[in-house]
Parts: C-alpha cells; sequence; structure tokens
C-alpha cells in the first residue's frame, strides 16, 4: 500500500506526518485535505512511500494511519527544485519547513486553510448540430462552434435561446481558471548603442563564470546592461528574472523590459491582488513567458530553465524578509543560479560592503563602470543647518530656496525627500513637556494632517488628534519635526504656483497609487515631487535637475552598527536622481552633522574612499563582514519573564564557548516586552549548528522566539 509523508499548514510543526493514500493519486507538492485531531487541515506532500504491511507498519510508529480526506491540486504545484529549494532554506534560516513553503507561494496555492479559492469563469463549448432550431438559435451556436464563449457573452444577446440550446445538448458549460490579460504591444523598442564603458562592463559580465558584482555609479546605463544580457540569454531559449527591490521601483523597470520584450514579460509585486498573483505564477509555470520582472517573492518563480538572475539595488534592505522566514532575496539568487547553471549580476552605486568585500576577495567577479551615459556626476552642496536655524530656517535653508527658485523658472522639475512621512512626528504638552506616545509601543506617536489623527508607525494604530495630557491633563499642545506631509504644506507656501505631488506610505495604500503619481510626475505634471527614501533610487527623470535631501544625516543618530552605510546608499542614491539627462544636476544635502565623512564621500559620490573608512571601523568592533550574527529576540506581556528568559538563554550560548553580545532591552512592540541575545562568530555554520540544538530543547514555548540569522538592523 501507499503511505504519503506531510508537512501540516501549522507553521509550529517542523515534521511530517504519514496518511494512507492509497484511495487517491497523491504526488509529492501536492497539497491535500487531512484530518488532524479534531481538526481538518491542509498539508503538503513531502513524499510517498510503498509498504508491504500496514500492521507492521502500524505496530512499529505506535499509531493507526489515517486516510488522506482529499487531494486539493490535479497536478504537483512544486517541482523537486523547489521542494529541496525549501528545506534548505528552512536550515539556513532556523525556520519550519512549511513556512518556508507558505513563503515561496503565492497566497491562492499556499498550502493553509485560508487561502482563497481560484478564479474561474464559465465558458459554453459546442457539443453538436441539433435540427429544428431558430434563427437567434444559430447565431447563438456559431459563436462557439470555433472555440469556447464566455457565458456572460452568450447571454447577453438572447437568454431564452442560450437556454434552450442548453436543454437541447447542442452546448455545455465548462469551468476555467482566469487566464493573466496580456498587453498588446506593436512597436518594440530597439537595443540602444552602448558607450565604450557600458560595452566593457557587458563584455565583461559574458565572459565571467563568477557571480558578477556590477558597481556602477547613478546614471551609468547599468538597466540598458541588464536588457542586453536578458536580450542574449532569451535568444538562447532561456528564462530571466530580474528583481528589483521595492514596488515603487517596478513601474518604470517594467516599462522598459516591455518595451524591450512585450507580451514575453511577466511581473510579480505586492502591489498585486491575490488572482493577479496567481495569474502571473502560472505563466511562469506553464513557460508561457521569458521573462519575469519582480520584487522579493518572485525570486521563488517556478522556473523550469532559466539562464539569468539579476538583483538591481543588490544592496537594499528590502531584498531581507522581516518575518518568518528571515531569508535574504540574494542568498536564495546564489542558490538557484546554482542549480541552474544560471548567471547571476548583482548591480549597485553602493554595494553592500558584504558584496563588495566579496569581490575584492575574488569570490565575486567585480565589474566597474565610472561615467555617466550623459554628462558628469551632480554638484553637490552640505548645508550646516544648525547655522540655518540661526536665521529661522529650520525647514527649507536658503540654499535651497534658491535653488528651487532657480530650477522653477528654468522650466526644470525638483525631488525633495525627507525619509519621515506624516506632518510631524512629535506631538509635546505645552505645561509639562510630555511628549505623546503609542500605549501600545515605544515610540511617539505622528501627527497626520490629511486624516487629522496621531499614528503610531510600528502597530498602525490611530488616536485622536485632540488628547488631554495623561500627565497634567492640559488640552495644550505643540507639534514638533517635520513629515512629508508638512514639507509639501511649507513648499507650496514658499511656491505657491509650483505643482507638488507628494510620494510615502500614506499616499501609496491604495492599488496603483504609485504608479499614478510616479507617472504623473514623469509627464511632467508636476514640478516637484516631495517623497519619501522610496522615491531616493532607481528612477529615472531626465527633466529632474535638483534633488534637495532634508534632514540627511537623520539615521545616524540609530544605534545600530549598520547606520552609516544606509545613510550612504541613501544620499548617494537620492543625489542620483538629478541631472540624469543633458541638463547639469544639483545636490543640495542639509544635515546638522554637517563634518561627518558619510556627507563627504557620498557628495562627491565616492564609494570607495567611504568603504575604506567605513571597514576600519567594522573591523574594531568586529561587525559583519568581518564576523557573522545571529539575533535571538524574545518577547513577552510580562517583563520579567522575558528578562529572566533572555539571561537564560546568554548563559546556555556562553556555556559553549560562544560570544554573546546583550542581553539587550529592545523598544517595546504591540504590547510586548523584547530582549536580544546577539550572537558572534566568525564560523557561521558552527553556530547556526548551536542554534538549531538549542531551539530543538527549548523548553519555554510561552515566551515567542524570533531567530534571525545575518540580521540586518539591530536597533
Amino acid at each position: 500500500m501507499r503511505i504519503a509523508h506531510v508537512w501540516m499548514e501549522h507553521a509550529r510543526l517542523n515534521q511530517t506526518f504519514t496518511y494512507d493514500c492509497r484511495s487517491f493519486d497523491v504526488q509529492a507538492g501536492m497539497r491535500v485535505s487531512v484530518g488532524f485531531g479534531n481538526q481538518t487541515l491542509v498539508a503538503f506532500v513531502d513524499h510517498v512511500e510503498v509498504i508491504q504491511d500496514r500492521f507492521a507498519y502500524e505496530q512499529e510508529c505506535g499509531y493507526q494511519l489515517k486516510s488522506i480526506l482529499n487531494v486539493i491540486d490535479v497536478e504537483p504545484i512544486f517541482n523537486s527544485e523547489l521542494m529541496d529549494l525549501g528545506k534548505w532554506m528552512a536550515y539556513q534560516t532556523l525556520s519550519t519547513v512549511i513556512s518556508c513553503y507558505q513563503a515561496m507561494l503565492p497566497n491562492k496555492l499556499k498550502p493553509k486553510s485560508s487561502s482563497g479559492n481560484i478564479k474561474k469563469d464559465i465558458f459554453v463549448h459546442f457539443v453538436k448540430d441539433v435540427e429544428g432550431l431558430t434563427k437567434k438559435q444559430i447565431e447563438l451556436l456559431d459563436m462557439c462552434r470555433n472555440g469556447d464563449v464566455l457565458r456572460k457573452d452568450m447571454r447577453s444577446v438572447s437568454i431564452s435561446a442560450f437556454k434552450n440550446l442548453l436543454l437541447s445538448g447542442a452546448i455545455c458549460l465548462v469551468e476555467k481558471e482566469v487566464e493573466a490579460k496580456v498587453g498588446v504591444f506593436e512597436q518594440l523598442e530597439k537595443p540602444l548603442a552602448l558607450t565604450a564603458y557600458q560595452q566593457k562592463a557587458f563584455d565583461e559580465v559574458c565572459a565571467s563564470d563568477a557571480i558578477c558584482l556590477l558597481h556602477g555609479i547613478t546614471g551609468s546605463g547599468k538597466t540598458e546592461i541588464y536588457l542586453q544580457l536578458a536580450d542574449k540569454v532569451i535568444r538562447n531559449h532561456e528564462q530571466v528574472l530580474i528583481l528589483v527591490p521595492e514596488i515603487s521601483l517596478t513601474p518604470q523597470m517594467v516599462k522598459r523590459v516591455q518595451r524591450r520584450f512585450g507580451h514575453q514579460v511577466a511581473i510579480y509585486h505586492s502591489g498585486l491582488n491575490d488572482q493577479e498573483k496567481y495569474e502571473q505564477y502560472q505563466r511562469v509555470r506553464k513557460n508561457e513567458v521569458s521573462i519575469v520582472v519582480g520584487t522579493r517573492s518572485s525570486i521563488f518563480m517556478p522556473f523550469s530553465n532559466l539562464g539569468l538572475i539579476i538583483v538591481d539595488e543588490e544592496h537594499d534592505a528590502s531584498y531581507k524578509q522581516d518575518s518568518v522566514p528571515r531569508y535574504h532575496c540574494r542568498d536564495i539568487a546564489i542558490e538557484r543560479a546554482k542549480y541552474h547553471g544560471a548567471k547571476l549580476v548583482l548591480g549597485s552605486a553602493t554595494p553592500s560592503l558584504e558584496s563588495y568585500a566579496r569581490a575584492l576577495k575574488g569570490v565575486y567577479h567585480l565589474v566597474s563602470l565610472t561615467r555617466r551615459v550623459y554628462g558628469d556626476l551632480p554638484t553637490c552642496e552640505i548645508v550646516d543647518m544648525s547655522k540655518e536655524m540661526r536665521k529661522g530656517n529650520d525647514i527649507i535653508s536658503s540654499t535651497l530656496y534658491q535653488s528651487l527658485k532657480e530650477c522653477l523658472a528654468n522650466g526644470k522639475q525638483a525631488i525633495l525627500l525627507l525619509n519621515r512621512r506624516g506632518y510631524t512626528p512629535i506631538l509635546r504638552c505645552t505645561e509639562c513637556a510630555h511628549v505623546m506616545k503609542c500605549p501600545h509601543c515605544d515610540v511617539a506617536l505622528s501627527y497626520h494632517k490629511d486624516d487629522h489623527v496621531l499614528k503610531c508607525h510600528i502597530c498602525g494604530e490611530s488616536f485622536s488628534a485632540n488628547p488631554i495630557c495623561p500627565s497634567c491633563h492640559s488640552k495644550s499642545w505643540r507639534f514638533l519635526g517635520v513629515g512629508t506631509q508638512r514639507l509639501e504644506e511649507e513648499v507650496q507656501r514658499l511656491f505657491p504656483q509650483a505643482r507638488i505631488l507628494r510620494m510615502d506610505a500614506d499616499v501609496s495604500r491604495k492599488k496603483g497609487a504609485h504608479e499614478k503619481v510616479l507617472s504623473a510626475f514623469e509627464r511632467q505634471e508636476a514640478d516637484i515631487l516631495v517623497g519619501t527614501q522610496m522615491i531616493s533610487k532607481g528612477l529615472d527623470y531626465p527633466n529632474v535637475t535638483l534633488v534637495g535631501i532634508l534632514q540627511a544625516d537623520a539615521l545616524l543618530s540609530h544605534s545600530d552598527y549598520r547606520c552609516v552605510e544606509i545613510t550612504f546608499d541613501y544620499l548617494v542614491q537620492a543625489s542620483g536622481r538629478s541631472g540624469r539627462g543633458t541638463d547639469e544636476g544639483k545636490v543640495i544635502l542639509q544635515a546638522y552633522d554637517a563634518s561627518h565623512y558619510v556627507m563627504h564621500t557620498a557628495s562627491k559620490q565616492d564609494y570607495v574612499a567611504f568603504f575604506r573608512q567605513e571597514m576600519q571601523y567594522r573591523h574594531l568592533g568586529q561587525y559583519p563582514p568581518y564576523s557573522y550574527f545571529v539575533s535571538i529576540v524574545v518577547s513577552s506581556l510580562e517583563q520579567n519573564v522575558v528578562s529572566q528568559e533572555a539571561f537564560e538563554i546568554k548563559s546556555w550560548f556562553v556555556d559553549k564557548g560562544i560570544s554573546v553580545l546583550g542581553p539587550s532591552e529592545l523598544l517595546k512592540k504591540q504590547d510586548l516586552y523584547r530582549y536580544r541575545v546577539l550572537l558572534r562568530s566568525k564560523n557561521l555554520e558552527d553556530m547556526r549548528q548551536w542554534v538549531h540544538m538549542w531551539y530543538a530543547s527549548y523548553p519555554n514555548r510561552k515566551v515567542k522566539v524570533a531567530i534571525d540569522v545575518n540580521p540586518l538592523f539591530l536597533d
């Protein structure tokens, strides 16, 4: 008889369970319904085994086998590569196997009871000719004679004639899954002529068998190299994956790729609804497309013949998932490229320090682009805001004001970046100086003028914008600080005739909103675009000649060891939006710590100088890439419980000879008190095995545990 070993949908269970499957044609990679205790759950088939004696098997196992209740899928939804990839990912990220499979699939295919139904249409299928038909019935029958027709289209002609045809057996109804709508691309764009520097980089990438790190300054034409690499691979009848870090970058990249490759392109990102994701996933599985453009989760697309993976803006933190399983997209890309024998290109103007260090060691092949396609890098001026404050300019400096004035007078566009949404980040009582904080999280509430509410940017909860001070019961408040809403208001006050658009998480909540804003700016329907870091990278607008970055040093106040690197990335990427056409570009950096080395290296876009300086600090502190980290965060509603647990965890690892930093008390989030224990070692594999051993025998399941291998943030 045949038995199936399955993974249960509950993410906490990291073992397979066995069921009798002789009544069904069950294969590995299928979803099935099973009885588990007094529940009916969805399970994922790991493998099927043939046994000779059921009774002997049950005797050995100590329990009676239950039968599978139902098979959900007609065919496996995973191939063997993805099955193995899920198990590899589970080990690497210290997660359960089923949580990895769930992360790899679109919602409608997840092995979960809550996964939605797949949308289907009802079609009319021609069966046979019958005698005695009316003129209208003949007309309807002719509609479906050469192919199935949507039922609603036929009923719109004549409901009565349709019903009579159905009763006569001339037609029948069939259900079909809704397929993705493919656009019409009548004229495709031809490849652009590469500059000598682009051609040299292209040839280097083609000739290398190693992972290529394409380090190109902003505006150096990396995207055109990606497209020509993709064209070469597609001509060889292989598939291409182009990864972008954020949804805001997807529309522009999709446009460029579709102009070049037309209907061969599938898109996959968080802005699609569940049905749209499923449709795009199926297009890839059925080999209907040659190229996929998408964000992080598209790394799990069911490719059968992958020839090229491009990770654009490879340094970006969006490539790291912040929930279980906490994988990094770059690691998955390396593993999939290895399996398919595909070329992997990591591209960035500001590569992560880890990637650049690997390139210098020869682990990656370093390819450099040091010239812009059009013109030179923008000129950059650093403005000391502590001096401007004394002049009464607390938001827009006099330098930025004059530059904006000149930019608008010349008919050009400007981008202003402030990495803080809302109107103001702090609401302080004028009587006792109490700051309004979220009752569930240890953070100040931000005022959002558009909705007239106070919002917590951690848990998302909203509160009245007219609170009574819990300390002195006053109703008198002062708004402190600047968010994008207030910046937009201030710029409109200074330039009443200017057309202004804002782009932040509040604006882009609605489906397609980010694309609408960016498309309007691209069509030059606005003069100034105000936004957060979501518009700081990847966007290419030739008419933008001015970029102003407000509070450019704000991220330096974080205690995270990567705060300087993150600041450098942000400033360089944002500066790179200026002067991408034939006109000269200009950048204004407004900062209070204007003398910090990150300001001067970023203003010159001098990555190598920054790398050398920052690596000295990393070496002194033995931070990555000189060592590896594993973060263990424990949380509970009771502070004394979680504090005690954190110190016990530290003791366990110290006894094993592992270097431990902490425990550190973190900000409370959603009523949970949190402590971090940070493990550090030069041998990641040994450390990973110790964590596996510890967690397998971890006794206190009342305390939540979050494990992150190679965490990007420790703040």
